[in-house]
């Protein structure tokens, strides 16, 4: 597990972003405190993982399996997210112009965050998200080719 537990627990504090702290206390029935020690970076907590059970609940109530998705990439797996929506918006065409919008949008974040040589922490959160958005749009993409639109 060397090597990977900051990786997780990235996705373990975004995950619980996403579903919101309040909700994830509810979820899983764990306090703030111990939530927090899930995705702190600090030394005494380095050992603390969120248990599968609630990242199962927090992952079915958030806009995207953000645990699961880090688990399959350390292993070199590719996942198909369905999150039971028909993909009727547009065709890849479309597709393909928003895979386009998002690239450029990453670049320029790139570009902004590289300007002084360092990335730091804020930058690398806008940095993923836009990584996020563009992986979501080829998951739309797969979606529509696998539909034959």
């Amino acid at each position: 597990m060397a090597g990977y537990g900051s990786y997780l627990k990235k996705h373990t504090e975004a995950l619980v972003k996403d579903v919101g702290i309040e909700a994830a206390c509810e979820l899983t029935g764990k306090s703030k405190a111990t939530l927090g020690r899930y995705y702190s970076d600090s030394d005494e907590h380095s050992d603390r993982f969120m248990p599968v059970d609630a990242v199962a609940a927090l992952e079915a109530a958030s806009s995207y399996p953000h645990v699961t998705s880090a688990l399959a990439e350390m292993r070199g797996i590719t996942l198909s997210y369905d999150d039971k929506r028909e993909n009727t918006e547009g065709g890849i065409n479309s597709d393909v112009i928003k895979l386009s919008q998002r690239f450029a949008m990453l670049m320029g974040e790139y570009n902004l965050s590289i300007e002084d040589g360092v990335i730091s922490m804020n930058e690398a959160k806008r940095l993923l998200r836009e990584t996020t958005a563009i992986q979501k749009v080829l998951l739309d993409m797969k979606l529509h080719l696998e539909e034959g639109k």
